[in-house]
Protein backbone atom coordinates (compact mmCIF):
# COMPACT_ATOMS: atom_id res chain seq x y z
CA UNK A 1 0.00 0.00 0.00
CA UNK A 2 1.84 3.58 -0.95
CA UNK A 3 1.77 5.91 2.26
CA UNK A 4 -0.29 8.80 1.35
CA UNK A 5 2.30 11.74 0.28
CA UNK A 6 1.56 14.77 3.00
CA UNK A 7 2.29 18.56 2.12
CA UNK A 8 4.11 20.93 4.02
CA UNK A 9 3.23 24.48 3.77
CA UNK A 10 6.70 25.19 5.15
CA UNK A 11 10.09 25.38 3.28
CA UNK A 12 11.92 22.00 3.38
CA UNK A 13 15.52 21.28 3.11
CA UNK A 14 16.88 18.85 0.32
CA UNK A 15 15.98 15.45 0.44
CA UNK A 16 13.41 15.96 3.14
CA UNK A 17 9.74 14.78 3.43
CA UNK A 18 6.79 15.20 5.52
CA UNK A 19 5.02 12.04 6.72
CA UNK A 20 1.35 11.90 8.76
CA UNK A 21 2.20 9.70 11.69
CA UNK A 22 -0.09 7.26 13.58
CA UNK A 23 -2.36 10.20 15.72
CA UNK A 24 -2.18 12.79 13.27
CA UNK A 25 0.96 14.54 13.99
CA UNK A 26 3.25 15.29 11.25
CA UNK A 27 6.90 13.63 11.26
CA UNK A 28 10.00 15.11 9.16
CA UNK A 29 12.43 12.43 7.41
CA UNK A 30 15.78 12.76 5.93
CA UNK A 31 15.56 10.57 2.60
CA UNK A 32 19.25 9.76 1.19
CA UNK A 33 18.44 9.49 -2.18
CA UNK A 34 18.71 5.75 -3.74
CA UNK A 35 21.34 6.45 -6.52
CA UNK A 36 23.70 7.66 -3.43
CA UNK A 37 23.09 4.89 -1.44
CA UNK A 38 23.97 2.52 -4.21
CA UNK A 39 27.36 4.53 -4.69
CA UNK A 40 28.06 3.72 -0.68
CA UNK A 41 27.29 7.06 0.51
CA UNK A 42 27.26 6.89 4.15
CA UNK A 43 24.98 9.63 5.22
CA UNK A 44 22.11 7.23 5.37
CA UNK A 45 18.23 8.24 6.17
CA UNK A 46 17.00 8.81 9.50
CA UNK A 47 13.73 10.14 10.97
CA UNK A 48 14.23 13.95 11.96
CA UNK A 49 10.70 13.88 15.03
CA UNK A 50 7.89 16.07 14.58
CA UNK A 51 9.22 19.65 15.35
CA UNK A 52 9.71 21.71 12.05
CA UNK A 53 13.15 24.13 13.62
CA UNK A 54 14.59 20.83 15.13
CA UNK A 55 14.09 18.86 11.76
CA UNK A 56 15.30 21.61 9.68
CA UNK A 57 18.51 22.33 11.61
CA UNK A 58 19.67 18.81 11.90
CA UNK A 59 19.08 18.15 7.95
CA UNK A 60 20.70 21.95 7.04
CA UNK A 61 23.91 21.69 9.75
CA UNK A 62 24.50 18.09 9.83
CA UNK A 63 22.95 15.73 7.06
CA UNK A 64 22.77 18.35 4.13
CA UNK A 65 26.86 18.98 4.57
CA UNK A 66 27.82 15.77 5.61
CA UNK A 67 25.81 14.30 2.09
CA UNK A 68 27.87 17.45 -0.21
CA UNK A 69 31.09 16.59 1.85
CA UNK A 70 30.76 12.87 0.54
CA UNK A 71 29.94 14.14 -3.06
CA UNK A 72 32.87 16.53 -3.68
CA UNK A 73 35.04 13.43 -2.17
CA UNK A 74 34.54 13.53 1.13
CA UNK A 75 37.60 13.32 2.68
CA UNK A 76 38.66 16.62 2.81
CA UNK A 77 35.79 18.15 5.19
CA UNK A 78 37.18 21.45 5.98
CA UNK A 79 35.31 23.87 8.04
CA UNK A 80 32.40 25.46 6.80
CA UNK A 81 32.20 22.40 4.45
CA UNK A 82 30.31 19.81 6.85
CA UNK A 83 31.00 16.48 8.64
CA UNK A 84 31.52 13.34 7.22
CA UNK A 85 30.47 10.12 9.06
CA UNK A 86 33.13 8.42 10.76
CA UNK A 87 35.30 11.26 11.34
CA UNK A 88 36.13 12.85 14.33
CA UNK A 89 34.41 16.08 13.34
CA UNK A 90 31.30 13.50 13.31
CA UNK A 91 32.10 11.88 16.42
CA UNK A 92 32.37 15.04 18.63
CA UNK A 93 29.27 16.59 16.77
CA UNK A 94 27.37 13.23 17.94
CA UNK A 95 29.32 13.82 21.48
CA UNK A 96 27.56 17.02 21.58
CA UNK A 97 23.72 15.48 21.31
CA UNK A 98 24.22 13.60 24.29
CA UNK A 99 25.07 16.36 26.67
CA UNK A 100 21.72 17.51 27.18
CA UNK A 101 20.30 13.77 28.23
CA UNK A 102 20.64 11.51 30.90
CA UNK A 103 22.36 8.32 30.18
CA UNK A 104 22.96 4.99 31.88
CA UNK A 105 26.02 6.12 33.55
CA UNK A 106 24.87 9.65 33.87
CA UNK A 107 21.46 10.56 35.77
CA UNK A 108 21.70 14.24 34.49
CA UNK A 109 22.54 16.60 31.70
CA UNK A 110 25.70 17.86 32.33
CA UNK A 111 26.25 20.93 33.76
CA UNK A 112 26.96 24.25 31.72
CA UNK A 113 30.84 24.32 33.16
CA UNK A 114 31.38 20.43 32.27
CA UNK A 115 29.66 21.44 28.36
CA UNK A 116 33.10 24.16 28.30
CA UNK A 117 35.70 22.35 29.27
CA UNK A 118 34.17 19.92 26.62
CA UNK A 119 34.41 22.48 23.81
CA UNK A 120 37.51 23.41 24.72
CA UNK A 121 39.01 19.79 24.27
CA UNK A 122 36.87 19.59 21.75
CA UNK A 123 38.34 22.79 19.69
CA UNK A 124 41.98 22.10 20.77
CA UNK A 125 41.67 18.59 18.62
CA UNK A 126 39.85 19.16 15.85
CA UNK A 127 41.54 22.21 14.71
CA UNK A 128 44.78 20.89 15.17
CA UNK A 129 46.59 21.08 12.03
CA UNK A 130 49.12 18.20 10.90
CA UNK A 131 52.19 18.98 8.54
CA UNK A 132 50.55 17.78 5.20
CA UNK A 133 47.43 20.45 5.98
CA UNK A 134 44.89 18.57 7.02
CA UNK A 135 43.02 19.28 9.88
CA UNK A 136 42.53 16.19 12.74
CA UNK A 137 38.87 16.52 12.56
CA UNK A 138 38.93 16.04 9.36
CA UNK A 139 40.34 12.24 9.76
CA UNK A 140 38.70 9.21 9.31
CA UNK A 141 38.67 7.32 13.06
CA UNK A 142 40.15 4.01 11.65
CA UNK A 143 43.38 6.08 11.31
CA UNK A 144 43.70 7.25 14.58
CA UNK A 145 45.47 4.90 17.03
CA UNK A 146 47.60 5.39 20.39
CA UNK A 147 50.91 6.11 18.69
CA UNK A 148 49.00 9.14 16.95
CA UNK A 149 47.36 9.72 20.63
CA UNK A 150 50.21 10.47 21.97
CA UNK A 151 52.27 12.62 19.78
CA UNK A 152 48.37 14.58 19.55
CA UNK A 153 49.31 15.27 23.54
CA UNK A 154 52.93 15.88 22.61
CA UNK A 155 51.72 18.42 20.39
CA UNK A 156 49.13 20.20 22.34
CA UNK A 157 50.58 20.17 25.02
CA UNK A 158 53.27 23.56 24.59
CA UNK A 159 51.16 26.71 23.03
CA UNK A 160 53.55 29.43 22.17
CA UNK A 161 52.79 32.51 23.94
CA UNK A 162 54.60 36.03 24.11
CA UNK A 163 56.65 37.33 27.09
CA UNK A 164 56.53 40.75 28.85
CA UNK A 165 59.47 41.57 26.40
CA UNK A 166 57.67 40.43 23.35
CA UNK A 167 59.48 37.81 22.76
CA UNK A 168 58.12 34.08 21.78
CA UNK A 169 58.06 31.41 24.73
CA UNK A 170 56.41 28.00 24.81
CA UNK A 171 54.23 27.59 27.51
CA UNK A 172 53.06 24.14 28.86
CA UNK A 173 49.17 23.73 29.42
CA UNK A 174 49.22 20.32 30.92
CA UNK A 175 45.83 20.51 32.96
CA UNK A 176 44.11 21.65 29.63
CA UNK A 177 45.42 19.46 27.48
CA UNK A 178 44.47 16.12 30.09
CA UNK A 179 41.44 17.65 29.95
CA UNK A 180 41.11 17.31 25.87
CA UNK A 181 42.11 13.54 26.15
CA UNK A 182 39.76 12.83 28.55
CA UNK A 183 37.14 14.71 26.48
CA UNK A 184 38.28 12.34 23.60
CA UNK A 185 38.21 9.65 25.32
CA UNK A 186 34.54 9.79 26.32
CA UNK A 187 33.31 11.02 22.94
CA UNK A 188 34.81 8.00 21.66
CA UNK A 189 33.66 5.38 24.26
CA UNK A 190 30.11 7.08 24.18
CA UNK A 191 29.60 7.05 20.26
CA UNK A 192 31.55 3.97 19.22
CA UNK A 193 28.96 1.87 21.57
CA UNK A 194 26.35 3.52 19.01
CA UNK A 195 28.04 3.06 15.65
CA UNK A 196 30.17 -0.11 16.34
CA UNK A 197 31.08 -0.86 12.61
CA UNK A 198 32.65 2.99 12.42
CA UNK A 199 35.37 2.69 15.40
CA UNK A 200 38.28 0.33 15.84
CA UNK A 201 38.21 -2.12 18.70
CA UNK A 202 40.28 -0.08 20.58
CA UNK A 203 39.59 3.20 22.19
CA UNK A 204 43.50 5.14 20.92
CA UNK A 205 42.84 7.48 23.99
CA UNK A 206 42.73 4.94 26.75
CA UNK A 207 45.34 4.37 29.34
CA UNK A 208 47.30 7.84 28.39
CA UNK A 209 49.05 7.59 31.68
CA UNK A 210 47.66 11.47 32.07
CA UNK A 211 49.50 13.23 35.22
CA UNK A 212 48.96 16.63 36.49
CA UNK A 213 51.74 19.48 36.11
CA UNK A 214 51.96 19.29 39.92
CA UNK A 215 51.39 16.60 41.99
CA UNK A 216 51.76 18.30 44.79
CA UNK A 217 49.42 21.86 44.26
CA UNK A 218 46.59 21.90 46.31
CA UNK A 219 43.61 23.60 45.85
CA UNK A 220 43.34 27.22 47.76
CA UNK A 221 41.29 26.96 50.61
CA UNK A 222 40.09 29.60 53.22
CA UNK A 223 40.23 29.29 56.91
CA UNK A 224 37.29 31.03 59.35
CA UNK A 225 39.39 33.83 60.02
CA UNK A 226 40.20 34.63 55.76
CA UNK A 227 35.99 34.12 55.04
CA UNK A 228 35.23 36.78 57.99
CA UNK A 229 38.08 39.52 56.86
CA UNK A 230 36.92 38.94 53.29
CA UNK A 231 33.14 39.39 54.25
CA UNK A 232 34.22 42.65 56.25
CA UNK A 233 36.09 44.12 53.44
CA UNK A 234 33.29 42.82 50.75
CA UNK A 235 30.14 44.93 52.60
CA UNK A 236 32.87 47.97 53.02
CA UNK A 237 32.97 48.03 49.45
CA UNK A 238 29.70 47.68 48.52
CA UNK A 239 29.09 44.14 47.97
CA UNK A 240 27.07 42.54 50.68
CA UNK A 241 25.51 39.69 48.55
CA UNK A 242 29.32 38.54 47.90
CA UNK A 243 29.96 38.53 51.89
CA UNK A 244 26.88 36.11 52.30
CA UNK A 245 27.24 34.21 48.95
CA UNK A 246 30.76 33.46 50.56
CA UNK A 247 29.44 32.52 53.92
CA UNK A 248 26.76 30.26 52.43
CA UNK A 249 29.15 28.44 50.17
CA UNK A 250 31.59 27.75 53.60
CA UNK A 251 29.00 26.92 56.00
CA UNK A 252 27.17 24.33 53.62
CA UNK A 253 29.55 23.06 51.28
CA UNK A 254 28.36 25.17 48.28
CA UNK A 255 29.63 25.51 45.05
CA UNK A 256 29.94 28.79 43.66
CA UNK A 257 27.10 27.93 40.61
CA UNK A 258 24.67 26.36 42.90
CA UNK A 259 25.18 29.55 44.89
CA UNK A 260 24.48 31.87 42.39
CA UNK A 261 22.05 29.88 39.69
CA UNK A 262 20.44 27.51 41.83
CA UNK A 263 19.85 28.72 45.22
CA UNK A 264 16.17 29.79 45.26
CA UNK A 265 14.12 31.85 47.55
CA UNK A 266 11.64 28.83 47.98
CA UNK A 267 14.86 26.95 48.73
CA UNK A 268 15.23 29.02 52.26
CA UNK A 269 12.53 28.79 54.88
CA UNK A 270 9.46 27.76 52.43
CA UNK A 271 6.05 27.95 54.39
CA UNK A 272 5.65 24.11 54.37
CA UNK A 273 9.66 23.85 55.93
CA UNK A 274 9.93 27.05 57.47
CA UNK A 275 13.09 25.43 60.02
CA UNK A 276 14.83 24.00 57.13
CA UNK A 277 17.24 25.12 53.75
CA UNK A 278 17.15 23.21 50.95
CA UNK A 279 20.95 22.29 49.90
CA UNK A 280 21.12 21.51 46.23
CA UNK A 281 23.81 19.30 44.25
CA UNK A 282 23.26 20.58 40.94
CA UNK A 283 26.75 18.30 39.67
CA UNK A 284 25.04 14.91 41.39
CA UNK A 285 21.06 15.73 40.78
CA UNK A 286 20.68 15.39 44.64
CA UNK A 287 19.80 17.13 47.33
CA UNK A 288 18.59 17.62 50.89
CA UNK A 289 17.13 19.83 53.39
CA UNK A 290 18.89 20.59 56.48
CA UNK A 291 17.73 21.60 59.40
CA UNK A 292 18.34 25.52 60.60
CA UNK A 293 17.91 24.70 64.32
CA UNK A 294 19.00 22.17 66.92
CA UNK A 295 16.63 20.22 68.81
CA UNK A 296 16.24 22.75 71.96
CA UNK A 297 15.20 25.77 69.21
CA UNK A 298 18.70 27.44 68.68
CA UNK A 299 19.65 28.53 65.38
CA UNK A 300 22.42 26.77 63.87
CA UNK A 301 23.76 29.46 61.59
CA UNK A 302 22.54 32.78 62.71
CA UNK A 303 25.07 34.88 61.19
CA UNK A 304 23.76 33.24 57.51
CA UNK A 305 20.30 33.13 58.80
CA UNK A 306 19.87 36.89 59.51
CA UNK A 307 21.44 37.62 56.50
CA UNK A 308 19.35 35.11 54.28
CA UNK A 309 16.09 36.22 56.02
CA UNK A 310 16.83 40.10 54.95
CA UNK A 311 17.47 38.65 51.28
CA UNK A 312 14.29 36.97 51.26
CA UNK A 313 12.52 40.10 52.27
CA UNK A 314 13.59 41.82 49.18
CA UNK A 315 13.43 38.91 46.73
CA UNK A 316 10.49 37.00 48.45
CA UNK A 317 10.47 34.60 44.76
CA UNK A 318 13.55 33.64 42.05
CA UNK A 319 16.98 33.25 42.77
CA UNK A 320 18.27 35.00 46.30
CA UNK A 321 21.84 35.31 44.92
CA UNK A 322 21.20 36.53 40.91
CA UNK A 323 21.70 40.78 41.08
CA UNK A 324 24.90 42.34 41.52
CA UNK A 325 24.39 44.74 44.51
CA UNK A 326 25.71 48.52 42.55
CA UNK A 327 23.53 47.63 39.26
CA UNK A 328 21.08 45.20 39.66
CA UNK A 329 22.21 42.84 36.70
CA UNK A 330 22.81 39.19 36.69
CA UNK A 331 26.18 37.69 38.33
CA UNK A 332 25.73 34.89 35.97
CA UNK A 333 25.90 35.67 32.36
CA UNK A 334 25.50 33.98 28.82
CA UNK A 335 26.29 30.48 29.55
CA UNK A 336 26.08 31.28 33.00
CA UNK A 337 29.79 32.13 33.28
CA UNK A 338 30.28 33.46 36.67
CA UNK A 339 33.52 35.50 36.02
CA UNK A 340 32.33 38.70 37.50
CA UNK A 341 32.17 37.09 40.79
CA UNK A 342 35.82 35.95 40.67
CA UNK A 343 36.82 39.49 39.20
CA UNK A 344 34.84 41.31 42.12
CA UNK A 345 36.46 38.89 44.36
CA UNK A 346 39.62 39.31 43.26
CA UNK A 347 39.52 42.92 44.03
CA UNK A 348 37.76 41.94 47.45
CA UNK A 349 40.81 39.72 48.28
CA UNK A 350 43.68 42.14 47.26
CA UNK A 351 41.88 44.95 49.02
CA UNK A 352 41.38 43.15 52.76
CA UNK A 353 45.16 42.04 52.36
CA UNK A 354 44.36 38.41 52.27
CA UNK A 355 46.59 35.68 50.36
CA UNK A 356 47.09 36.16 46.68
CA UNK A 357 46.54 32.36 45.70
CA UNK A 358 42.50 32.90 47.31
CA UNK A 359 39.76 32.97 45.16
CA UNK A 360 36.09 33.08 45.72
CA UNK A 361 36.27 29.19 45.58
CA UNK A 362 38.36 29.32 48.65
CA UNK A 363 35.60 30.60 50.70
CA UNK A 364 33.17 27.69 49.56
CA UNK A 365 33.48 24.00 49.35
CA UNK A 366 36.77 23.94 49.45
CA UNK A 367 37.25 25.89 53.38
CA UNK A 368 34.10 24.85 54.58
CA UNK A 369 34.88 21.04 54.18
CA UNK A 370 38.57 21.45 55.42
CA UNK A 371 37.40 22.85 58.58
CA UNK A 372 34.46 20.58 58.59
CA UNK A 373 37.45 17.76 58.91
CA UNK A 374 39.31 19.17 61.14
CA UNK A 375 36.38 19.73 63.79
CA UNK A 376 36.09 15.88 64.17
CA UNK A 377 33.73 14.61 61.49
CA UNK A 378 33.30 11.14 60.53
CA UNK A 379 33.54 10.10 57.05
CA UNK A 380 30.33 9.84 56.61
CA UNK A 381 29.38 12.96 58.35
CA UNK A 382 31.11 14.74 56.06
CA UNK A 383 30.21 12.58 52.87
CA UNK A 384 26.27 13.35 53.94
CA UNK A 385 27.16 17.09 54.51
CA UNK A 386 28.88 17.37 51.53
CA UNK A 387 26.81 15.02 49.17
CA UNK A 388 29.11 13.45 47.68
CA UNK A 389 28.07 10.11 46.44
CA UNK A 390 31.72 8.29 47.11
CA UNK A 391 34.31 9.25 49.51
CA UNK A 392 36.52 8.56 46.84
CA UNK A 393 35.51 12.16 46.03
CA UNK A 394 36.22 13.97 49.25
CA UNK A 395 40.30 14.24 49.38
CA UNK A 396 39.97 16.71 46.20
CA UNK A 397 38.22 19.60 48.81
CA UNK A 398 39.90 18.15 52.23
CA UNK A 399 43.52 20.21 52.66
CA UNK A 400 45.63 19.34 55.39
CA UNK A 401 46.82 22.86 57.99
CA UNK A 402 49.04 23.87 60.54
CA UNK A 403 47.04 24.03 62.84
CA UNK A 404 45.35 20.56 61.96
CA UNK A 405 49.03 19.17 62.02
CA UNK A 406 49.92 20.61 65.06
CA UNK A 407 47.18 19.15 67.46
CA UNK A 408 48.00 16.14 65.90
CA UNK A 409 51.42 16.25 67.34
CA UNK A 410 50.39 17.64 70.34
CA UNK A 411 47.80 14.72 71.09
CA UNK A 412 50.69 11.95 70.47
CA UNK A 413 53.02 14.10 72.81
CA UNK A 414 50.96 14.53 75.44
CA UNK A 415 50.01 10.41 75.18
CA UNK A 416 53.67 9.94 74.92
CA UNK A 417 54.36 11.96 78.35
CA UNK A 418 51.25 10.24 80.17
CA UNK A 419 52.37 6.37 79.50
CA UNK A 420 56.08 6.93 79.91
CA UNK A 421 56.40 10.21 81.90
CA UNK A 422 59.01 11.48 79.70
CA UNK A 423 58.75 15.61 79.26
CA UNK A 424 57.41 17.00 76.47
Amino acid sequence: MTRPRVRSALPLPRYTRPRRLAGGKIGYFFLAPKWARRRGCPVQSEPLGTYYDAAVQRAERILLPAFDSWLSGGDDAKPGVGVVIGTVDWMFDEFRLTWSKATAKRTRALSPGQCRVHETGIKMISEYVLKDGRRVGSLNARKIDTAFADTLFEALLLKKEKDSEGNEVLVERRTTTNHAMKTARTAWNTISRANPGVFPLKNPFEKMGLTSGDSTRETPHANYAQLMAFRAKAVEMGYPSLATAALLGFELLQRKAHIFIRFMAEHYRPADRPEHIFVINYKTGTGSWEPLFDAKGEPLYPLLMSELDAMKIKRPTGGLMLRRDKNGRPWASKGEMLTQVERKAREIIDAAKLPKELTFTSFGRHGGATESKDSGLTVLQLQEKGQWSSPNAMPHYLHSNDEAKQDAQLKRIERRTKKTGTPK
